[in-house]
């Protein structure tokens, strides 16, 4: 079989992906992605007939808690210590004027 790859279709794909290749770095692009390749039609030739589709691949359930807010916070803590203070927020002088 004829490699589903070669050198004009690399250079082709580079071009669409708008990268630039030095000769080197072609050679073995070309000869990974050739390996690649050849091993999905090695998997091709792999007999599942006799095996049942997947719909999601684990019978997982999601286990996340619900999102409740925290039951006590400090929140106005500490505004007492601050120089000033309104609505139980810190007031503090502006950054831009």
């Amino acid at each position: 079989m004829a490699s589903p790859i070669d050198k004009k279709t690399l250079e082709h794909l580079a071009k669409l992906a708008r990268i630039e290749l030095a000769p080197k770095e072609e050679e073995k692009l070309l000869k990974d992605l050739q390996e690649i390749l050849g091993y999905i039609e090695e998997l091709r030739e792999v007999d599942t007939s006799t095996i049942l589709p997947m719909t999601g691949g684990t019978d997982f359930k999601n286990v996340f808690r619900e999102d409740d807010g925290p039951a006590n916070t400090n929140r106005g803590a500490g505004v007492e210590a601050f120089p000033e203070a309104k609505d139980g927020f810190l007031k503090i002088p502006p950054v831009f004027e």
